[in-house]
């Protein structure tokens, strides 16, 4: 099994198959699944990660070349922090699925499939992905105009990922140190102080924004790219630097309409699928 860093925060979701939820992450512009997700959906096993790994080592000692189709990827784990688990593609998974004896083999294979053609469409075609982004908020009872900010952040967000990536950022650690630094000077607290202040555990933070953090950070994260590109900036070091600056303008903002509004923009404010509305709701 080879150990890789996966480099865009944001491209790790959540997919579900039958009600039970699958981790999966976009790892060489292709979607990347976690095997221990697909054992436990398949096996019914109560201990998934034990099944794999006794599945792993069979694997290995009879000499198959399943095991190397996988690879070491950062996923949130269940108690909220990035983990490393074995991740395979499409392919990977049909092997490994394979290698299962399970009834429940024929439907995951039909969707892993399915979920397969859809990232090729979308490769050849990205407004497919905007479309069915849109369509999954809309279906969890998110209004049309904070789905249209959280898009246009999802673009500044990717925009500024591929800055970094260009300009020297290369481990999962560096966009977690860069995020950080554009979200402390912009709201005063780092994305894991900030979750904990909306009582999230393994949610996407911005999906619980409102529409005021949803815009300063957006303004934090097109500031830092625009200065990434003034000062042709290279090397972590030098973009930590940038980003603490793109922060701090939309800090400035930020406190320009606390004192206006007599209240702080960093909210408690969450996102609650058992909300009779399904409305953003404190």
């Amino acid at each position: 099994m080879k150990k890789e860093k996966n480099n865009i925060e944001n491209d790790s979701q959540i997919a579900i198959f039958r009600g039970k939820k699958i981790r999966k992450i976009i790892f060489q512009k292709e979607w990347w699944f976690s095997v221990v997700d697909i054992v436990g959906v398949l096996t019914g096993s109560v201990d998934a990660g034990a099944y794999w790994r006794k599945l792993k080592q069979r694997l290995i000692e009879e000499g198959s070349e399943v095991v190397t189709f996988c690879h070491g990827l950062k996923l949130e784990a269940p108690d909220g922090k990035m983990r490393e688990a074995d991740c395979a593609n499409t392919e990977g998974m049909f092997r490994i699925i394979q290698s299962i004896p399970s009834p429940k083999a024929e439907p995951m294979k039909r969707w892993l499939a399915r979920v397969g053609y859809e990232r090729i469409q979308e490769i050849e075609d990205p407004e497919l992905a905007t479309k069915r982004t849109k369509i999954l908020y809309k279906l969890k009872g998110y209004p049309d105009d904070w789905i249209e900010k959280r898009m246009r952040g999802i673009a500044v967000r990717e925009e500024l990922t591929d800055e970094w990536q260009k300009r020297g950022a290369r481990e999962q650690k560096d966009y977690e140190i860069l995020t950080a630094e554009i979200t402390r000077a912009t709201f005063g607290i780092t994305p894991s102080e900030y979750k904990k202040h909306k009582g999230l555990k393994r949610e996407n933070l911005r999906d619980h924004m409102d529409d005021f953090e949803l815009i300063l950070t957006m303004l934090g994260e097109r500031t830092t790219t625009e200065i990434h590109r003034t000062n042709d900036s290279k090397g972590v070091p030098r973009l930590k630097d940038d980003a603490r600056v793109g922060g701090q303008i939309a800090g400035s903002a930020r406190a320009q309409i606390e004192r206006k509004l007599k209240r702080s923009i960093v909210s408690k404010k969450n996102f609650l699928k058992n909300n009779n509305r399904k409305k953003i709701k404190k």
